[in-house]
């Protein structure tokens, strides 16, 4: 059994591969910085004894998805579980924004996800087994004035992946969307959360205990994963709640 990973050099993707490598799992791990899937290739192979392929590719590039299915196809491997963890935000008023960092989020988020998710289910609905888990957020649940852009792709991986959940149920395949709140990783540091800059007053998750909950509800089959109660029961509220309300909570706790 194989699990590719994207974005596995750091945060959630990294933690993701050493839960799977846990639970004796074959990895391939995609990100960026060749430096750093080495040296979790290794610590991994050497504390768990699995193989680890590791795939360094931009994922925000265009056709980014079809060069590294290529990549798969010459090493011959069979993917299993996929974990479409890839992504990033970004901060600030959507008029001051660069442009160029929106589509590539945009690309990376959206695009490159759904790309890969319907190269890598060929081979899931052939084999009739599959388990592919996309990371959304509890931002799939509301808008997000000051990062509307990163929010908006998230209201798009959370019902992609509703979807294509009960699309792919005739084949075995299942399909979970992990809804984390703010969590301890690179990621929130890199979008500029302001939330994650007094540690002390925002006691967040640790991405560990997010990849751990994605797994576990990855394999029981749940669809929609929101991680924490008080995250749960936000998404609920937000739905009784107006929407002129919550643009303006959002707004808040952003700025």
């Amino acid at each position: 059994m194989t699990a590719l990973i994207t974005g596995a050099s750091k945060g959630i993707g990294r933690e993701f591969v050493l839960e799977f490598a846990r639970h004796g799992i074959d990895v391939v791990a995609v990100a960026r910085s060749e430096k750093l899937l080495n040296e979790l290739a290794l610590f991994v192979k050497n504390k768990h004894g699995i193989k680890v392929h590791i795939v360094c590719v931009d994922l925000s590039i265009q056709n980014a998805a079809e060069e590294l299915y290529k990549v798969l196809e010459k090493k011959n491997l069979t993917v299993d579980y996929l974990i479409n963890n890839a992504g990033y935000g970004d901060h600030g008023e959507f008029i001051n924004s660069d442009f160029k960092k929106q589509s590539e989020m945009i690309n990376l988020n959206i695009l490159t996800l759904t790309k890969l998710t319907h190269l890598i289910i060929q081979g899931m609905k052939k084999r009739k087994h599959g388990k592919v888990l996309n990371l959304a957020s509890v931002a799939a649940f509301q808008p997000g004035p000051l990062m509307s852009v990163y929010f908006a792709t998230k209201h798009f991986v959370l019902g992609f992946s509703e979807a294509l959940s009960e699309e792919l149920k005739p084949y075995n395949i299942q399909v979970t969307a992990l809804c984390p709140g703010p969590t301890e990783s690179d990621f929130g540091k890199a979008a500029n959360f302001k939330m994650l800059k007094n540690p002390k007053a925002n006691r967040f998750p640790s991405s560990e205990d997010v990849a751990k909950y994605g797994y576990k509800m990855m394999m029981k089959g749940r669809v929609v994963a929101i991680y924490g109660l008080r995250n749960a029961l936000m998404a609920t509220l937000i739905r009784v709640v107006p929407r002129s309300i919550v643009r303006k909570i959002v707004y808040y706790r952003l700025k």
